[in-house]
């Protein structure tokens, strides 16, 4: 219960202070506390955060989405399903009831189709996570690809539109491809965003904030620039102020 007042009373503060809802923080620790402590040490500065594997392999990644939507918060599911239809189809089905807001799922006909079907009447997002950030055209080659990252990419945006899908994960070095091919309401969610002053990590095809949705991003993920700074609030409204006007 204190955990969930302790959300709400930031969720508050989000909509006073007006958080950018473009910007998704992703809590990428080994503990829902230490991640309930990320979110209070950014308070009203952000307002849409990614819940991802490390969360969800404790056992409670569900029950702090649960938290944040209920605390006003938006959540994006970063399950990157991939398995047979039926799985994922039903996986599908018991996450939209759960209230999210995105959820990835792997690029794949089958796979993308069937999570659409899963979603059913909810009001959850599907996003097809096309090639990740942390490979590049030698990564590709390596696992058997014969095409580039922007040729992989291009191909799997058309097959996430044709399946139904809201949108794509990719880079924003693909952006403006995604942005091109889906259309005005397609979602582009562009993780890999690092700030000019910010250290790129282990992201092949990184891009500035503003960079990235001038390029046709509608989302950016911008995880240790914020989380790892000794002030991630004011870490959070310096990304914030250079998304703006973008």
């Amino acid at each position: 219960m204190a955990a969930a007042a302790t959300l709400a009373q930031s969720s508050e503060g989000s909509k006073a202070m007006g958080a950018d809802p473009r910007l998704i923080v992703p809590l990428d620790v080994p503990s829902v506390d230490e991640a309930r402590a990320t979110i209070a040490a950014l308070g009203d500065a952000v307002s849409f955060y990614k819940v991802g594997l490390e969360l969800f392999a404790t056992g409670e990644g569900m029950t702090l989405a649960r938290e944040l939507k209920a605390a006003g918060k938006q959540v994006f599911l970063d399950w990157k399903l991939h398995d047979i239809g039926t799985t994922v189809q039903r996986a599908a089905a018991v996450l939209g009831a759960a209230g999210g807001d995105f959820l990835t799922v792997h690029a794949e006909p089958q796979v993308m189709a069937s999570a659409v079907r899963g979603r059913g009447g909810s009001s959850l997002k599907i996003l097809a996570v096309t090639v990740l950030t942390s490979l590049s055209d030698d990564d590709l080659a390596e696992i058997g690809y014969p095409d580039s990252v922007r040729a992989l990419v291009e191909r799997r945006v058309h097959q996430a539109i044709a399946a139904g899908c809201d949108g794509v994960v990719c880079s924003p070095r693909e952006a403006a491809l995604a942005r091109a091919l889906g259309g005005r309401d397609f979602l582009v969610v562009t993780p890999g965003v690092r700030p000019d002053w910010s250290a790129k990590n282990d992201q092949a095809r990184s891009a500035a904030p503003r960079e990235a949705l001038q390029a046709g991003a509608s989302h950016i993920v911008c995880g240790r620039p914020i989380t790892a700074a000794n002030d991630p609030q004011a870490a959070a409204r310096r990304v914030a102020g250079e998304m703006s006007g973008a």
